[in-house]
């Protein structure tokens, strides 16, 4: 019996099912993350919604709530900070920077306070263990080395806040958030060119410190509006004998008929 010859365009067709079968194949393994990752909890979207809250300026993120009290912190030691450089700084634009910084926090924590009432956020009231330790190391610095000191370790704080600001006004939902981020801006950055000013910032060591620096915040987001302690009267800093600001008491819930 003779074999049957092979039929014409079998191989043609052959090889065009296997080119479409394949491209089928890689377009399902490029949509199949997207619609999974999409899906799925967990994405940034589900956490933003999640660690949001409404109020009547609008939805309160966890960033939010983690900004408006870091701006509280911020008062709590370079306040202090600029009070004392006002006395112990060695050039006169040392003291400028110093009274930049408490002109400039005095009014920033007059606003957050506002703000956390507004929002029913309790605030801390006083520094937390990072802050100490660069007052203590002010506190123990003299002379030359201290304006260097005061202007370094002030030019990096406000340094890592100052992307903190920008996040925060670029992504807020929030009315008073947004308006608190703007007056924030202005004044780290007033903060920032003054202590440029003084001569003193090492701009290398600054850099490196600033690369170096890990995304989780310095403290714990507060928890959302509501009920909150009232965390009492602000304690003022006694560690050093020079003179300090006492900011006034932080508000712990809304005014009435707000």
């Amino acid at each position: 019996m003779r074999p049957r010859p092979p039929i014409k365009g079998r191989g043609i067709f052959s090889g065009t099912g296997l080119i479409i079968t394949c491209l089928a194949a890689t377009l399902a393994a490029l949509v199949f993350p997207v619609w999974s990752y999409s899906d799925r909890s967990g994405t940034g979207v589900d956490v933003l919604n999640a660690q949001s809250v409404s109020t009547q300026y609008g939805p309160l993120s966890a960033l939010d709530r983690e900004f408006i009290t870091k701006v509280r912190l911020a008062g709590l030691w370079e306040l202090p900070a600029g009070q004392q450089a006002q006395t112990k700084g060695t050039t006169e634009a040392v003291r400028t920077a110093g009274r930049h910084l408490v002109e400039g926090h005095a009014f920033l924590d007059e606003r957050v306070r506002c703000v956390a009432s507004q929002l029913g956020l309790a605030l801390p009231n006083e520094p937390n263990d990072q802050q100490k330790g660069w007052l203590a190391e002010l506190n123990a610095a003299q002379g030359r080395q201290y304006d260097w000191k005061f202007a370094n370790i002030l030019r990096l704080a406000h340094g890592r806040v100052f992307s903190v600001v920008a996040q925060v006004r670029a992504s807020t939902r929030n009315s008073l958030v947004r308006e608190l981020a703007d007056d924030a801006n202005t004044t780290v950055l007033d903060h920032i060119k003054i202590l440029e000013a003084t001569g003193y910032v090492d701009y290398d060591a600054l850099a490196r410190d600033l690369a170096a620096d890990s995304p989780p915040p310095i403290t714990n987001s507060p928890g959302p509006p509501g009920p909150t302690t009232d965390p009492g009267p602000v304690v003022p800093l006694t560690a050093s004998p020079y003179p300090t600001y006492t900011l006034p008491p932080a508000a712990a819930s809304p005014p009435p008929g707000s």
